[in-house]
Formats: structure tokens, C-alpha cells, sequence
């Protein structure tokens, strides 16, 4: 398959879908997410594949969210980008196939949403991991804050998503983030052997498992629908998200004196 944002590559039983924009850390615009969504949904119909790996280009990172230098504007053009999450999203959980993300670098914000949509992460030592939203006027609502709790904890995982702090691979194992962690080196034959070992059992066995998994976490699909259409409305008539994102861009800290009514200097 073609795409501009995206490599798409089957061999051996493998489908190996990479976010391919390195030189933005793997930032998704409305055309990566397009296209993910068809890598993902073509892997699904593929009867040679029973594994997907999901991964980013390069060293530095695996995602760090959308893109702030390629926004959209009105919200026509929001709310096609959160359909189009949506469609990632499904295509990814209602694949029928262990999806396997592999990690290198930074996997911050809706990247961090896509670690946690998927089966299973392996991480190298570089890996970084947690959510931005709160820095930026908005929450993580694309399964980021449904899925959450279920993966690491209530507790845990409001502080996750209320401190945005960035844990380490290790830290991410240790919480149930992620499932291992090996230095960068050795990532690439980890993920072999664990998609050996996914192709040597049946691929019934394993869509009936992940069907039967993803029943309680199913129940939430109405709180993502809810939650897509509340960040399109915020994004695109929200203060806060503007002031958030102009901070990002401009390398300073946000002022969030003035949605407080407060005065003062901000805390930290």
C-alpha cells in the first residue's frame, strides 16, 4: 500500500505498520491518521497476517500525539479529525489480531492513547511514556482517560492524567503500561520472538481471546463518543486550549492565572 505519512508491509505473518514522519517525533496531522486507519483495517482483512506491529520511524520516538504545526481549524475539520480517530481506534481494537506496539523514544499523549488501545508493548530502554493533555487545555478523551484505570489502576492512572508527569520504560512496566522492557539494541529481536510465538498458536484462539478481553472495556465506547465530540467543541471554542497550545508553541510556561480568576504568579 501507498502512503505518504505511513509504511505498510506484510512478510511472514507479520503486517509492520510505521508512523513514518520522524523529523515531527511521529506527530499525527489528519492525513496520518487517514492512513493508519487503513493500514490497520487492511491488516484485519489480510488472511496472511496474524500479527500486527505497530511502531514509529527512527530512534528519537514512537508518537508524541497530534500535531500542534498542523492544526485544524473550524470545527468541521475537528470533528472529521475525531471521526477519524475513531475509525483508528475501532480498527485497532476490533482487529481480530494481537496488535504489538513497539517503542522507542517518546511515547507521549495520543501517542500514549495508542499504547494503551493496543494488545501488547515492548519497549526499549529509551522509551518514555505519559499524557499531555491538562498542559494544553484538554484532556485525553480518545480511550486515554476510559481506558486508563483499567490498564494501570484507578489511582494510578489520575495521576497519570492529572500530573502528565513522563515515566521511564521501567516505570511503565513496573504500573502494567507496558509489558517489557529491553535496552534499544535487543528490541528488535524481542518483537521477533513474541510474534514467533503469537504465529505458532491458532488465529481463532487468539480473536475469540481478544473479542472475550475487550468485553468490559467495549462498555465504554459511548464515553469515547462522548468525550471526541466535548475535545472537538473545546478545541475549537475553548480559551484554554488556545492559550495551552500557544504556550507549547512559543516555549513558554501557559498562564492559567485568568481562567481561575485569580491573580498572582502561577504556581511551580
Amino acid at each position: 500500500m501507498e502512503f505518504e505519512d505511513v509504511l505498510y508491509e506484510v512478510a511472514d505473518g507479520r503486517a509492520t505498520i510505521t508512523i513514518n514522519r520522524p523529523d515531527r517525533l511521529n506527530a499525527f496531522r489528519v492525513q496520518t491518521v487517514g492512513e493508519l486507519a487503513e493500514a490497520f483495517e487492511a491488516a484485519a482483512d489480510d488472511e496472511r497476517v496474524g500479527v500486527i506491529v505497530f511502531t514509529g520511524a527512527g530512534e528519537k520516538a514512537f508518537c508524541v500525539g497530534g500535531d500542534v504545526r498542523d492544526p485544524t481549524r473550524t470545527i468541521h475539520e475537528k470533528r472529521h479529525l475525531h471521526h477519524l480517530h475513531d475509525r483508528l481506534a475501532v480498527a485497532i481494537r476490533n482487529n481480530g489480531k494481537p496488535v504489538l506496539l513497539k517503542v522507542r523514544g517518546y511515547c507521549i499523549g495520543g501517542g500514549n492513547e495508542l499504547n494503551v488501545m493496543c494488545d501488547l508493548t515492548i519497549s526499549g530502554e529509551s522509551g518514555r511514556f505519559g499524557q499531555a493533555g491538562p498542559k494544553i487545555g484538554s484532556a485525553p478523551l480518545w480511550w486515554g482517560c476510559q481506558l486508563m484505570p483499567a490498564v494501570v489502576g484507578e489511582k494510578k492512572a489520575r495521576e497519570i492524567l492529572y500530573l502528565t508527569r513522563q515515566y521511564t520504560a521501567y516505570e511503565a512496566e513496573a504500573m502494567g503500561l507496558i509489558n517489557k522492557v529491553v535496552p534499544d539494541d535487543e528490541l528488535d529481536a524481542e518483537v521477533d520472538r513474541w510474534c514467533e510465538q503469537i504465529l505458532q498458536r491458532s488465529p481463532v484462539g487468539l480473536r475469540l481471546a481478544k473479542i472475550a478481553m475487550n468485553t468490559a472495556t467495549d462498555q465504554l465506547y459511548s464515553a469515547v463518543q462522548h468525550g471526541i465530540e466535548l475535545v472537538a467543541l473545546n478545541h475549537a471554542y475553548g480559551e484554554e486550549p488556545k492559550e495551552g497550545i500557544a504556550s507549547f508553541q512559543e516555549k513558554r510556561k501557559p498562564d492559567w492565572r485568568k481562567f481561575r480568576g485569580g491573580e498572582g504568579p502561577e504556581p511551580g
